[in-house]
C-alpha cells in the first residue's frame, strides 16, 4: 500500500516527495495538473536566503519577517525558516538550481520588498520556474511515481485518523479511493476566488482546504489574502516583485513617483489602488534601467508585457493594477505540517503554520515550500513503519462521491453556475479586496449563502463522461462557495486593520487580534472559534 500521498506536485509537494523517498520506497504525488504547470511556477522574483560571507544576518531576516507578520506570525517556525535558508539554498543549488550568478560566481541576490538586505537568490525572473522542474528532474531520478489529473474530492477520515482520499479522475469521470498510512496536502492557496483579478493559474480554487474543513481540520487566517502591487492591465499577468527590485519605479501618467517601491506588499499595493479608485492610471516605468540590464535580468517580464500589451519595458510605461496573488490562510498546522487530524500533514500555500502572519514577505514563500517541505516528510516518515494495517476497505465516503458525481449529470442547469462565478470574483475584488468594511461583507455574506442555496438549480450542460471540465469546474466552484464563507466570517471577525487585512471602519490595529482567526465546522455549519 501507499506509504506517504502527496496531494499537490509544486515546489512543496516535489521537496517533500524527495525527502519521504529517502525512507520510504512507496510514496506517490497526485495532482489536478501535471508538475510543471503548478503554481511554483509563478514565484518569478527570488527565494530569500542569508549566505555565507554576507553583510546580512539570520536576525535581520527575522526581524523583517516578524515586522511583516504583524504580530501573526509563529515566531519558532519565522526562525527555523530563517535559520535554516543558507542550507535550503545549498541543497538547491546542489541538486541542480541554475542561480543566476555574480561577477565572482556566487549566487546573485536582489532586493525585494520588505527586506533589509538584498537576499533574493534568483534564476533570471524564473526563479520558480526553474526550482520547479529542478525538483521534478529529481523525483523521476529517484523513482516518485506520480498520478496527474486527479482532483481530491474528501479525505477519508475514520475516528478523527486519516486513512486516503477520494478523488475524481479527470480524464474518466470515475471516482476512485487512494488509500494511504499518511498524506500530505500540498497543493496550494485559494486566490481563484478572486476570478479575473488574481495572477493564479486557473488550478488554484482551494478544495483541499474546503475538504480538510468538511472532514473536521481547523483552518486559520482565511481573512488573509495578500494582493500584489503589479499585474497587467486588464488581464492580471504577474509581473515580479524583481521589477521593482531591480530599481523599477511606480508612477502616475505625469510620471510622478507616490510610493516607496519596496515598502511591504500591503502598503504598496494599497497606495496604487488608491491612485486608480481615484481615477488616475498607474504604470510601472522601467525606461531608466535599460534594455541591456531588462533583457538579462527580467527576460521573461519584457516577453510578457510585449506579447499581451504590445508594449516594451524599455520604452514605454506600463499600466498596472494590483491582484489577488498569494493566500496566507489555509489548513492550520504546527511547526511540523500536524493537522488536528492524526496521520494529515500540510505544507505550503494550503496550510497555515504561522511563517507568514499578516502579510507574507516577498521571496519567502519558494524558502518555505523547502524548508518545510523537507520538515513535514521528514516528521511523517519518523514513524511510518508503526503503521502495518492494509487499507483495503471502500468508505463510506467513497461510495458517497460516486453517487454525488452521478447525480450531477443528472441535475437540471437552470442557473449558469459560469456566470455567477464571475460576479462572485469581481465582488469579492471590491469587497474583500484591499478594503474592508462590516456592511460591505455582511451584504456579500448575505449573497453568498443565497447561492449556496442555489447550487441546487446549477448543473453541467457536457455530459459526456471524457475529459469533462464542466464537472471538474462544477465541483472547484461548490468548494468555492464554501471558502467564499470562511474567508468573509473571518475577516468580520477581525475588527481591526492588520497587514494585508484592512479595515476602513477599524483602521487600526487592536492587540486584542494578535492571534490566529480559527475556522471550524459545527454540524454543518461554519463557525469562528471565538477566542477573545
Amino acid at each position: 500500500m501507499i506509504d506517504i500521498l502527496i496531494v499537490g506536485s509544486g515546489g512543496a509537494g516535489l521537496t517533500a516527495a524527495l525527502e519521504a523517498k529517502k525512507s520510504c520506497d512507496n510514496v506517490v504525488v497526485i495532482s489536478k495538473t501535471y508538475p510543471t504547470s503548478s503554481q511554483t511556477c509563478q514565484a518569478q522574483g527570488g527565494i530569500n536566503g542569508v549566505l555565507e560571507n554576507s553583510v546580512d544576518t539570520q536576525q535581520n531576516h527575522i526581524n523583517d519577517t516578524l515586522k511583516s507578520a504583524h504580530k501573526l506570525g509563529d515566531k519558532e517556525t519565522i526562525e527555523y525558516m530563517c535559520k535554516n535558508s543558507s542550507q535550503t539554498i545549498k541543497w538547491l543549488d546542489d541538486i541542480g538550481v541554475p542561480f543566476s550568478r555574480d561577477g565572482n560566481n556566487n549566487i546573485a541576490q536582489r532586493m525585494l520588498g520588505g527586506a533589509s538586505n538584498p537576499r533574493a537568490c534568483y534564476s533570471s525572473d524564473y526563479t520558480g520556474l526553474k526550482i520547479l522542474h529542478t525538483l521534478y528532474d529529481n523525483c523521476l531520478k529517484n523513482g516518485i511515481k506520480f498520478i496527474s489529473e486527479q482532483m481530491l474530492l474528501n479525505f477519508i477520515v475514520i475516528d478523527n485518523e486519516v486513512k486516503g482520499i477520494t478523488a475524481l479522475n479527470i480524464e474518466t469521470s470515475e471516482v476512485t479511493q487512494i488509500l494511504a498510512k499518511k498524506v500530505i496536502v500540498a497543493s496550494g492557496g485559494y486566490a481563484g476566488i478572486y476570478n479575473g483579478f488574481n495572477t493564479n493559474s486557473t488550478a488554484t480554487t482551494g478544495e483541499t482546504i474546503s475538504a480538510a474543513l468538511r472532514a473536521g481540520c481547523k483552518l486559520a487566517n482565511m481573512e488573509y489574502v495578500q494582493f500584489h502591487p503589479t499585474s497587467l492591465k486588464d488581464n492580471c499577468i504577474l509581473i515580479s516583485e524583481s521589477a521593482r527590485g531591480e530599481g523599477g519605479y511606480l508612477v502616475t501618467k505625469d510620471g510622478s513617483r507616490f510610493i516607496d517601491e519596496l515598502k511591504p506588499r500591503d502598503e504598496v499595493a494599497r497606495a496604487i489602488y488608491i491612485k486608480i479608485e481615484s481615477g488616475e492610471d498607474v504604470f510601472l516605468d522601467l525606461r531608466h534601467l535599460g534594455k541591456d540590464k531588462i533583457i538579462k535580468s527580467m527576460p521573461q517580464e519584457y516577453e510578457l508585457c510585449l506579447e499581451f500589451m504590445k508594449l516594451k519595458l524599455d520604452e514605454d510605461l506600463i499600466p498596472i493594477v494590483p491582484a489577488a496573488h498569494y493566500t496566507m490562510g489555509g489548513i492550520k498546522t504546527d511547526i511540523n505540517g500536524k493537522t488536528n487530524i492524526k496521520n494529515l500533514y500540510a505544507v505550503g500555500e494550503c496550510s497555515s503554520n504561522g511563517v507568514h502572519g499578516a502579510n507574507r514577505l516577498g521571496g519567502n514563500s519558494l524558502l518555505e515550500i523547502i524548508t518545510f517541505g523537507k520538515l513535514v516528510a521528514s516528521c511523517a516518515i519518523s514513524d511510518i513503519n508503526d503503521i502495518d494495517e492494509d487499507l483495503t476497505a471502500e468508505y463510506d465516503i467513497f461510495l458517497e462521491d460516486k453517487e454525488l458525481v452521478n447525480n450531477i449529470f443528472k441535475k437540471p442547469n437552470q442557473i449558469c453556475f459560469y456566470n455567477v462565478k464571475e460576479n462572485l470574483g469581481k465582488l469579492f475584488y471590491k469587497d474583500v479586496g484591499l478594503f474592508r468594511d462590516e456592511k460591505k461583507l455582511n451584504d456579500l455574506l448575505s449573497k453568498v449563502k443565497v447561492i449556496s442555496q442555489e447550487i441546487k438549480l446549477m448543473g453541467i450542460d457536457d455530459k459526456s463522461e471524457t475529459y469533462n471540465t464542466n464537472l471538474k469546474e462544477y465541483i472547484e466552484f461548490i468548494n468555492i462557495i464554501e471558502l467564499c464563507e470562511t474567508i468573509i466570517l473571518s475577516a468580520l471577525h477581525r475588527k481591526e486593520s492588520r497587514g494585508a487585512h484592512y479595515r476602513v471602519d477599524f483602521q487600526d490595529e487592536n492587540e486584542d487580534y494578535s492571534q490566529d482567526t480559527i475556522i471550524k465546522k459545527v454540524k454543518n455549519d461554519v463557525v469562528v472559534e471565538n477566542l477573545l
